[in-house]
């Protein structure tokens, strides 16, 4: 095979959205470069990812039968059929998958397999002849700071104190996790992931075994950490570069569309936490009457908290009618790309989910980061500590943060006077020009995909 020729490539990633739509972004700058695209999906998730797909002659979507394992509701097929508790059981049912990838594989070989979770991949794949690449939707600073052998050393049964500090040889020492953090870390490594498999045990061998790692990023954010990773694992790394997404063809909804309109430039604040945070009752309506005082026009796009059906009934009393004509709370899904760009909104209050992060790095719109869980929390610390492209709320020993925090972190981003508001400012002004360099995005996709044909033809 030459560096010209084109590649087979089949792809598997985790049954949750947040997973499956990176893993297309990436199949669409692929087969944009003329590669053949396998995507592995199951057929509630194909019916939301198909109109995503760019290159239909090039990326042919293949339906997976997930099968029922007992304790999920009938016909659940990703972590969008199920609550957050039932997921490790979504992981089983994946798990149970494998015969029938093994036989898809078989028939197609394609080159190489793109997973995440499914850690036995690699075994399958070596069997077979094909190279697998664990490819990562999360942030190096994560996989670094949590799941590197330097950490594996220190065994299974690390205390909160332990995790705290960065493992040995960690290159950014800014980076630290307070206490009530990494004591949730502490409890997850304990906590077991589909198919009675510890969550990093899954992790461990996925990375381990891995022909090569991939990451949705770009050395100019992430440089230390993928090279902390490459030494730690020994094994290429391989980057894709930002992978922006595509102009959107569609245009925004015309009631939110006419309602930002009704906003001078840059003066409303938008919040939205991902398709799959939900809140506790007492945090949410902090988020809430922090975002009141603001004093700003507003658009909340958030799940219902924990024990309640709807945003509406969850609001604090009064609220609705206090914030009205300035702001806005929907419980629905909302076109954030969309909503981003638009020229009302210059404030983005966000959960810091790698895909959330990379849609707001590219739009003008300043970053207050609300991290909640995992790897939020570590991309929380970079963008706020290391790269100071945005202002974490702050919040007290218990973890939690008040509506006068968030208050705090909104007005010093919205502030043009405030010294630290300006060099955020100023710092994601200049992340933002180098992320939209069209030659940027394309140097990296074509190195990355010299490097797919260097792997490939590696030992065969």
């Amino acid at each position: 095979m030459d560096s010209s020729s084109s590649l087979h490539i089949a792809m598997y990633p985790w049954f949750a959205l947040g997973h499956q739509t990176p893993f297309l972004h990436l199949a669409n700058k692929l087969a944009n470069k003329g590669h053949k695209i396998t995507f592995f999906i199951p057929k509630k998730a194909q019916s939301i990812l198909e109109p995503s797909n760019l290159h239909p002659h090039l990326i042919t979507f293949v339906t997976i039968t997930v099968p029922h394992v007992e304790g999920l509701p009938p016909n659940a097929q990703t972590t969008a059929d199920v609550p957050y508790p039932l997921q490790p059981h979504i992981m089983t049912a994946m798990d149970l998958t494998k015969p029938d990838i093994e036989t898809h594989l078989t028939i197609l070989k394609p080159h190489i397999v793109f997973y995440d979770f499914t850690h036995w991949i690699p075994s399958l794949t070596k069997r077979l002849g094909i190279k697998a690449i664990h490819y990562c939707i999360i942030s190096s600073v994560m996989v670094g700071y949590t799941t590197t052998p330097a950490r594996f050393s220190q065994g299974n049964n690390l205390t909160e104190f332990d995790l705290m500090k960065p493992p040995p040889g960690f290159p950014v020492s800014s980076i630290k996790l307070h206490s009530h953090e990494a004591k949730s870390l502490a409890a997850k490594r304990k906590e077991t992931f589909g198919s009675n498999v510890l969550f990093y045990d899954r992790q461990a061998i996925a990375l381990n075994e891995a022909d090569a790692l991939g990451y949705r990023t770009c050395r100019e954010i992430e440089g230390p950490y993928l090279d902390y990773i490459q030494k730690q694992f020994n094994k290429p790394v391989l980057t894709t570069g930002p992978v922006i997404l595509e102009k959107s063809n569609s245009i925004l909804d015309e009631n939110w569309s006419t309602w930002l309109g009704g906003f001078k430039t840059d003066s409303v604040v938008y919040c939205c936490f991902g398709s799959e945070c939900v809140l506790r009752p007492n945090q949410f309506q902090e988020l809430m009457l922090g975002l009141e005082l603001t004093d700003m026009p507003f658009f909340a796009a958030l799940k219902p908290p924990f024990g309640f059906t709807t945003v509406e009934e969850a609001l604090p009393e009064g609220f609705a009618e206090r914030i009205k004509g300035r702001g806005v709370v929907y419980g629905g899904w909302v076109q954030q790309q969309l909503i981003l760009e638009h020229p009302s909104v210059g404030c983005f209050i966000t959960h810091c989910g790698s895909g959330s992060l990379s849609e707001a790095l590219v739009n003008k719109c300043q970053l207050v980061l609300l991290p909640n869980v995992g790897d939020q929390i570590l991309n929380a610390r970079m963008m706020g500590n290391t790269l100071k492209v945005g202002v974490e709320v702050e919040k007290g020993e218990d973890g939690l943060y008040t509506k006068d925090s968030v208050c705090k972190a909104v007005r010093i981003v919205m502030d043009d006077e405030n010294e630290i508001g300006k060099e955020v400012k100023a710092k994601h002004g200049k992340i933002r020009e180098m992320l939209l360099n069209k030659d940027l995005e394309s140097s990296y996709i074509d190195d990355f995909c010299k490097k797919l044909q260097e792997i490939v033809v590696e030992n065969n």
